[in-house]
């Protein structure tokens, strides 16, 4: 079993900055070359993709409105994603959460559907 812990969220202003951490367990040695991710939902939105990184290649995707502003880094390690936040805006606003797929060959996919573990959620909220 895997089990993903967010925390990071906060309280921000805007044109603030958050860290939001993903610690996960139960990777075993031959987990690898999965994809892991962030995603989130806002209030009466649905969920989608907002960093994604291969822990295999380390090749990175971003949604269109944080390139520039976000950087997903993944710590094979420790088995720990982190989520840097700047320049945050009002729209940012929205519960995050960690998830992962099986160890897969390919580029990571954003359809919500192919990861399979997913963490509670961290409340990010940037105020103006």
């Amino acid at each position: 079993q895997i089990w993903l812990t967010e925390s990071g969220g906060g309280p921000v202003q805007a044109g603030g900055s958050l860290r939001l951490s993903c610690a996960a367990s139960g990777f075993s040695n031959t987990y690898r070359d999965n994809c892991m991710g962030w995603y989130r939902q806002a209030p009466g939105l649905k969920r989608g993709g907002v960093a994604l990184i291969s822990r295999g290649s380390g090749s990175t995707w971003y949604t269109d409105p944080v390139k520039g502003r976000f950087t997903i880094s993944v710590d094979n390690a420790k088995h720990a994603m982190s989520l840097q936040m700047n320049s945050l805006k009002p729209e940012d606003t929205a519960m995050y959460y960690c998830a992962t797929t099986p160890p897969l060959i390919g580029p990571c996919s954003t359809m919500s559907n192919e990861y399979n573990y997913w963490g509670q959620g961290t409340q990010v909220t940037v105020s103006s």
